[in-house]
């Protein structure tokens, strides 16, 4: 399964997360406000994305209207207030992905 995951700048969130979950699933991350956002080649890529919070996945209806109707998009709801690799977004995400999880 591909699971893109989706954050601001691409620097902690889903930098993490594409980190943490590369061997149970072909990652990728990408960021919506950075220097190389997020693509149309990514999105199509991914089987599911990953946001961290519920505003990105309006952004990406807004970038990719039509891809996003093809695609599931779960919101994980991670604030931006953690560093790459910090070890309580690394419990976050393990513990927001149990939850969502049971979706796919």
């Amino acid at each position: 399964m591909n699971i893109l995951f989706i954050c601001n700048q691409n620097k902690n969130r889903s930098k993490t997360a594409e980190e943490l979950f590369k061997e149970n699933f072909n990652t990728k991350s990408a960021g919506l406000y950075n220097e190389n956002p997020v693509n149309e080649e990514e999105i199509s890529w991914a089987d599911i994305i990953i946001v961290m919070e519920d505003k990105q996945r309006s952004e990406i209806a807004k970038r990719f209207p039509k891809s996003y109707m093809e695609k599931r998009i779960l919101s994980l709801d991670v604030p931006d207030i953690y560093l790459y690799n910090d070890p309580e977004l690394v419990d976050v995400l393990r513990s927001k992905m149990q939850e969502v999880g049971e979706l796919f």
